[in-house]
């Protein structure tokens, strides 16, 4: 009975779940089928391990690249052109198939479930399709997997569109494609469509439903007849996935009326579950299955706990809302929310074991659709995945010392999680986030700072818009031992700013022991490349302590390190009071130091290699005075290696050396290595 009430629960998840004899689970210690082989290319970030040994988020499954597996598919890439597949991908490539072509990896390690990465194109006039893609392992245990691109494929000027045929959004912005104002110029410009696609990619999870040795075959294969022309494959994650975890002692949403097969909406159950475990003193259980809810639960003073993300799995449906609501949302959706800060935000609240599975497919930012919001003191947020939102979890402070620990954020419209105003005392530590539409971890003191937060060893994977890790004022915060891969566009791996109406950074800003690769993306706008870290004074200077040590940046398609201003306010604002040290960067397209801004920064023990042009870029701020660049860089010794010009930082730059070339050629590092 126990077996036949587990099947059930599984399917109401939403999962496919491949067939597996009936003497098969789905939990560790089961019988294991198939022959070892030789190890399968294991990567973290596309990347030897070994290069980002101790950075980023220590997670459950292994990472395999579709280029490094076997196929007879086609190989897309490398390339960094932004709005093209191969930008979007992990590593910057990927396999693309057409019907009847494969891609096979090969597990490193015992499993029982995987996650695919993949696009398929849109639906012609937007709005995206659904196709097929077979699984095997070894050969057998057959199921298939309904891909979808109905939460990908935006397109023109943010907040983007879903139609492909659209006009400009904004005709009287400036756009790169002609170099003007489409509506102030005459002739008007002919705007190729569709403009900017982007956002290409999404993922899908599968419980094998038998658990899988190291060296088995897992076959993905596009089926013949299928409607999809293509379908690229960008990574396979496998995974040994623990049994539903239960607790008995408990309030039961089931036991107030929760459908976990998802066929009615069990948002009032959740609420009676959560008001009962309140008076009894008890934690809310929510037990294997797929449970509709199509609005926020709002939570204060109150533990939920799901059986695990791969079984407990709450989905909702993006719902129109009649009018808007107070805060100009126009939609309301799925997320567990505490209370408005307004209105003393919530406490005591613990999340943990679950999924959100959200259907937000448009960006509309007044819009709160987000997996988990509001304001949450003295709270816990754990192992959950949080997919298809708009945002996976933004804050809106005042609020103080909440952890976020252990989630996986995914396909997002937009941030994969912001602090916003006031959030202070608060960790942000070894969640994974891959394909936010904007910063995939962002602190935005707007009005009032947040202070005293850090965001450490995290994992963040092909940001498509904006930042990894984005810091927008506040006081002593810090950025330590993350790992941040593939930034695309508009944007890069590491940014502090004075943007957006935020208060001023105050106190020490420290960004320590981090990992980039494939970053220093091309800026659409200014047309040029920033750095993997770039600092930028827009609204007001910078002039607290900034400290940049034991960082690592790897392959950077253009300056590893960018001090910038906004040319309108270039002689307004500077940045100062900033120190480098202890510092690797492993190719550059460019320079190591790129300054655009008036103001100085230190540099100690930064070693450099493979760089592709002139070691410092110093255009200070475009005076070009007889006595020197605006921008001095001190050097404190240790500064070793270069590239093709000689010493990165060397004597004849020092310490404010016009060297200015605004777009030189880029030059192609060699892939990291080892120290």
């Amino acid at each position: 009975m126990k077996k036949a009430l587990l099947a059930v629960a599984l399917a109401a998840t939403g999962l496919v779940v491949l067939q597996a004899p009936a003497s098969a689970a789905v939990h560790p210690g089961d019988r294991v089928t198939g022959a070892g082989a030789a190890s399968p290319a294991v990567t973290r970030a596309a990347l030897d391990p070994a290069l980002v040994a101790g950075r980023g988020a220590s997670v459950d499954f292994a990472e395999q690249e579709a280029e490094k597996a076997a196929t007879n598919g086609a190989v897309i890439g490398p390339d960094r052109t932004a709005y093209t597949l191969p930008a979007e991908a992990s590593g910057r490539s990927a396999v693309k198939l057409t019907p009847g072509q494969y891609v096979e990896f090969t597990l490193p390690s015992a499993a029982n479930a995987i996650t695919v990465r993949y696009s398929i194109p849109d639906a012609p006039n937007g709005g995206g399709i659904t196709a097929p893609l077979d699984v095997t392992v070894n050969g057998r245990d057959r199921a298939t997997m309904t891909l979808t691109s109905q939460y990908a494929w935006l397109y023109n000027q943010y907040p983007f569109s879903n139609d492909p045929d659209a006009g400009l959004l904004h005709p009287d912005w400036w756009i790169t494609e002609c170099s003007c104002v489409p509506n102030a110029t005459t002739p008007a410009p002919a705007i190729t469509t569709p403009f900017r696609p982007s956002h290409f990619y999404d993922e899908q999870r599968l419980l094998l439903g038998h658990t899988y040795r190291a060296g088995d075959k897992v076959r993905l294969t596009v089926p013949s007849g299928s409607k999809a022309a293509w379908t690229v494959v960008d990574l396979l994650d496998s995974q040994l996935v623990g049994p539903p975890k239960v607790n008995v002692l408990a309030a039961n949403v089931l036991a107030f009326g929760a459908d976990p097969l998802g066929r009615r909406d069990s948002a009032d159950a959740f609420d009676k579950a959560i008001a009962f475990a309140k008076r009894a003193h008890l934690k809310v259980y929510v037990p294997p299955g797929t449970y509709q809810v199509n609005r926020h639960i709002i939570v204060d003073r109150v533990t939920i706990e799901g059986a695990g993300n791969w079984y407990t799995i709450i989905k909702g449906r993006q719902v129109d809302l009649p009018t808007p609501a107070p805060d100009g949302s126009v939609h309301t959706g799925v997320g567990f929310y505490g209370k408005d800060a307004s209105a003393g935000g919530s406490t005591d609240v613990h999340l943990s074991g679950f999924a959100i599975e959200g259907d937000v497919r448009e960006r509309v930012d007044t819009d709160q659709v987000n997996g988990v919001g509001g304001a949450m003191s003295d709270s816990t947020v754990d192992g959950l995945y949080i997919h298809h939102t708009k945002v996976g979890l933004w804050f809106d402070g005042p609020m103080k010392n909440t952890r976020i620990t252990n989630n996986v954020v995914a396909d997002q419209i937009a941030d994969g999680l912001n602090f916003h105003t006031g959030v202070t005392g608060s960790v942000v530590s070894n969640n994974f986030i891959r394909n936010t539409g904007d910063d995939a971890l962002a602190m935005w003191s707007e009005k009032t700072a947040d202070a005293g937060n850090t965001f450490d060893h995290n994992t963040i994977q092909t940001p498509v818009l904006a930042n990894g890790i984005a810091i927008y004022g506040g006081a002593d915060n810090t950025i330590s031992g993350n790992l941040v891969a593939d930034p695309i566009r508009e944007g890069s791996a590491i940014h502090a700013g004075t943007r957006f109406g935020a208060e001023p950074f105050t106190g020490t800003l420290a960004i320590k022991d981090n990992t980039t690769v494939r970053a220093g993306t091309f800026e659409l706008n200014w047309k040029i490349g920033l750095g993997a870290i770039w600092l930028y004074a827009l609204e007001k200077s910078m002039d607290a302590n900034v400290q940049v040590t034991g960082d690592d940046f790897l392959d950077n398609t253009y300056n590893a390190i960018m001090l910038v201003s906004d040319f309108g306010v270039k002689d307004l604002y500077s940045i100062t009071n900033v120190h480098f040290k202890d510092i690797k960067v492993d190719g550059t397209g460019t320079s190591v130091v790129s300054a655009r801004v008036k103001g100085s920064a230190s540099f100690q023990n930064v070693d450099a290699r493979n760089v592709g042009a002139v070691g410092v870029n110093n255009c200070g701020s475009f005076n070009f005075p007889p006595t020197g660049s605006e921008f001095s860089l001190q050097d404190l010794g240790g500064n070793d290696g270069g590239g093709t010009t000689g010493p990165w930082l060397a004597a004849w730059e020092l310490p404010n050396t016009i060297t200015c070339d605004d777009r030189p050629p880029v030059v192609a590092p060699p892939a990291p290595s080892p120290w």
